[in-house]
């Protein structure tokens, strides 16, 4: 894969820039796709543009406000409060269509570039309930994509099996954990680096922060 193309589908969170620094590892050529969706903080989309421009990446900003028509929830509407999901329901925060969109599209965009690789931050084991975050998924639509694009696409998903705790060990095996705990945004409320501390995506940002400081400080 070291003389490969690949398509990053970067948000500018902690995960995605994880993914960020893992396919730079992994591949000779990488550019970075994000979905303007007109979501609650554009913030996000400022995050994504600094951290490519200084990592050196190019990154493609694509416009997806159609889905913010269609989709009204916590992410897309100020009015709606964040919250997690009771039992049985999805959280506020779940956007139907969202990473069958985003991801269709960043096919759209590797075949374009002559890219084979797809990578994605998506994890089903702190996936907070959304269903297109699963394994299944990720297979089915990597399969859909091929047939659709007579491609031979290959979606990397490094984080599907990992916990909060294993993502900050991945990037501080990466050389990057000073650089996702600083400079991404992972909060509902749209601040940088440690957050608000209060909304369910920071408290397990923090929650997998700390676990691993622990296990970093037993070493």
């Amino acid at each position: 894969m070291k003389n490969d193309k690949a398509v990053v589908v970067f948000s500018g969170g902690q995960d995605s820039t994880t993914c960020l620094f893992w396919a730079m590892e992994q591949f000779a050529d990488v550019t970075a796709v994000t979905f303007d969706y007109n979501q609650r903080h554009i913030t996000e989309i400022e995050c994504a543009k600094k951290i490519t421009k200084e990592l050196g990446i190019t990154h493609h900003i694509l416009d997806m406000s159609l889905l913010n028509q269609l989709a009204p929830n916590a992410l897309t509407r100020q009015n709606i409060e964040v919250t997690d999901g009771e039992e049985g329901e999805l959280p506020s925060t779940f956007v139907p269509g969202r990473n069958l969109l985003f991801m269709s599209f960043a096919g759209v965009l590797a075949s374009q570039i002559g890219a084979k690789h797809i990578v994605t931050g998506v994890c089903e084991t702190d996936f907070s309930g959304y269903p297109d975050c699963r394994d299944v998924f990720i297979k089915s639509l990597n399969v859909t994509l091929n047939l659709s694009m007579d491609q031979q696409f290959v979606i990397h998903t490094p984080l599907m099996w990992l916990n909060k705790a294993e993502t900050w060990k991945m990037a501080d095996e990466l050389g990057a954990f000073d650089f996702v705990r600083e400079k991404t945004l992972t909060c509902y409320n749209g601040i940088v680096a440690d957050g608000c501390g209060e909304c369910p995506a920071c408290k397990l940002r923090k929650n997998g922060l700390d676990e691993y400081l622990n296990v970093r400080k037993e070493r």
